[in-house]
């Protein structure tokens, strides 16, 4: 059975965090800190803009390696899944990125903030897709309970 360590200090604060950047990036650059949108205008053709993103890129990354570091947190990643299966997941995620005209980040912490009907119906897509896939793995399948 797969189990998580309930932390809701961490939580909360790393919401608040992502909360504070989005505000701030729209604060400072009136964009939307959707993380796809953001890592697109640094593939080609890159945009005249890429500073700021790959900034925001580069504290996306560096900033958890930092807190880890500094606190000594052993962070490792193990999936039951086998890695080609999480290939064609991102895959299946990017397509719906696509389709969706944005992500998660975009529609759920920043479009949801600003009460963007889109973003309220995509958001709400994602969750319900969440849950009936944890459902039919778990409990139809069996796969991971």
């Amino acid at each position: 059975m797969l189990t998580t360590d309930f932390t809701p200090i961490a939580a909360l604060s790393g919401g608040a965090l992502i909360g504070l950047a989005a505000v701030a990036l729209m604060a400072f650059h009136g964009r939307i800190a959707g993380m796809t949108g953001i890592l697109t205008g640094l593939m080609p053709p890159i945009a005249a803009d890429w500073g700021w993103r790959a900034a925001f890129i580069g504290g996306a990354i560096a900033g958890p390696m930092l807190l880890t570091l500094a606190f000594g947190h052993d962070v490792t990643f193990a999936s039951p899944i086998p890695d080609l299966w999480l290939v064609i997941g991102g895959l299946i995620v990017g397509v719906g990125v696509y389709f969706g005209s944005g992500c998660t980040s975009g529609h759920g912490v920043c479009g949801m903030a600003r009460l963007s009907p889109r973003s309220i119906v995509a958001t709400l897509i994602f969750m319900g897709t969440t849950t009936a896939t944890v459902f039919v793995v778990r409990h139809l399948i069996g796969g991971l309970s």
